[in-house]
């Protein structure tokens, strides 16, 4: 499957929730990249794995996790 960037809305209020979510999405085998926008309560997936796939590493974080779109 191609490499493709996946949005994400997280429920994070402070740097431990975006902490939580960097420390999934490290140990993720598959996940290229990803940025993290707090105030925005978004994250942002580059990775070749799927949506659901990725959205289920998320929701490991036990915050409110949904899939926004795929930009590319």
């Amino acid at each position: 499957m191609a490499t493709q960037t996946h949005e994400f809305t997280v429920e994070m209020t402070c740097e431990g929730c975006s902490g939580a979510v960097t420390r999934v999405l490290t140990k993720k085998e598959g996940v290229d990249n990803f940025d993290i926008d707090l105030p925005g309560k978004k994250v942002f997936v580059t990775s070749s794995l799927s949506s659901d796939e990725i959205l289920e590493t998320l929701k490991k974080t036990g915050k409110a996790t949904n899939y926004v779109g795929t930009k590319n």
